[in-house]
């Protein structure tokens, strides 16, 4: 159940996401001022009902209501927004679309480590990846299905797709049995220590994502004049997540998540650099394999991270992760209305970011390196003695 609401809620995401910049730009006659706003504004929403919905959320026994509700609101929403005929009704709409849907992944997670904690903990960790990967499945498909919509029917049949996506979920929302609240606390994993330089880096790489995810589907339509091109590079880039989620998971439990998310990041610079090298159509496709790494390291590997930091709060980590994310995106946003008008050259600004995440998480690998050795050194001491 938990694996077909993540699949059902990936098909939604993926039908519109690519195509909504190009909706509101194309279809809407938005500025790219304009673009940014409904973006920041509804994300913005988003970001603060997120977070104070994860305050609270480990005091409810019963998590399921609350992304059941959230769905609800974002399916009346997505009504409003489908009627928009300007900025305003866009805005209104995609802010109320938008508003409550981080809390659905970020519940979505608690909820499921709640679950496998209780029936499954020797698979913990690794069941909630392959839950991320059943998203990224869904998303794919999404993919394929929004840019076959929009070749049938335009960005109407774009929209409906996506508002079918959310009766979806809140169908099966309804038929998923909740894990009693007296089974949950149970033993929840390996914990993290807290690092706020850490969560730093990980919003610079989120940040970076977020850029591309927002500016790329324009400026693919830019340079090629084909909107469902963006449909077809994402899905060349999501049919590979589920696999790499699952390697880069285990790569994780035997080197290091610090190491993998640094190897991931290298993996985005050469996808950066081509997108801002304005690169032929094919090398862009070649890319996104190497992309889809990266993206399966930073929702699978970074997003355990966020949460074992939190082993204790699962509503407050998940949300969190969600929280983080979302920041990241509000400022991938705005960062690139510095750089005029749509262009490759608003690429450069992700690969600085993932510059510097990499010289964080380098330094914070060889600093635990030097601790390890002097505890080492200490036992060997004490052994002596």
């Amino acid at each position: 159940m938990l694996l077909s609401i993540m699949l059902l809620y990936g098909i939604g995401t993926g039908i519109l996401a690519p195509m909504n910049a190009i909706y509101l730009h194309d279809h809407l006659g938005l500025t790219k001022g304009e673009v940014v706003t409904v973006y920041s504004v509804s994300l913005l929403l988003n970001m603060i009902t997120t977070i104070s919905v994860g305050i609270v959320s480990d005091r409810i026994m019963h998590k399921k209501k609350l992304p059941l509700l959230a769905a609800l609101i974002c399916l009346a929403g997505l009504s409003f927004y489908m009627r928009a005929d300007g900025f305003v009704g866009a805005l209104i709409g995609m802010s109320i679309a938008t508003a409550p849907s981080g809390l659905i992944m970020g519940q979505l997670f608690a909820m499921a480590r709640n679950h496998f904690a209780l029936k499954a903990t020797s698979i913990l960790e690794m069941s909630l990846v392959w839950l991320r990967g059943g998203f990224s499945a869904g998303f794919f498909l999404g993919l394929l299905l929004g840019a076959n919509l929009y070749l049938l029917f335009g960005f109407q049949g774009v929209l409906i797709g996506n508002l079918s996506g959310y009766i979806g979920l809140i169908v099966i929302l309804l038929l998923y049995k909740e894990v009693s609240p007296s089974h949950t606390k149970v033993a929840r994993g390996k914990a993290e220590p807290f690092s706020l330089v850490m969560l730093l880096a990980l919003l610079m790489l989120s940040c970076a994502d977020s850029i591309r995810g927002l500016y790329l589907p324009l400026v693919v339509d830019r340079l090629f004049g084909k909107p469902q091109l963006m449909s077809y590079l994402w899905s060349a880039q999501a049919v590979f997540e589920l696999l790499f989620m699952t390697i880069t998971s285990y790569w994780a439990a035997k080197y290091g998540s610090k190491q993998i998310i640094a190897l991931g990041s290298v993996f985005a610079l050469l996808a950066y650099i081509l997108y801002a090298t304005a690169a032929p159509l094919p090398l862009f496709f070649a890319v996104q394999p190497f992309y889809s790494i990266y993206v399966s390291i930073l929702y699978g590997v970074a997003m355990g991270v966020v949460q074992r930091m939190f082993v204790h709060r699962t509503g407050f980590g998940s949300s969190l992760y969600v929280f983080l994310t979302q920041g990241a995106s509000l400022i991938g946003f705005l960062l690139p209305v510095l750089v005029k008008g749509i262009s490759t050259a608003i690429f450069i600004i992700p690969i600085i970011l993932v510059l510097c995440a990499i010289l964080i998480i380098k330094r914070l690998i060889a600093g635990e390196k030097v601790v390890n050795s002097k505890v080492n050194n200490a036992k060997l001491t004490e052994g002596k003695s």
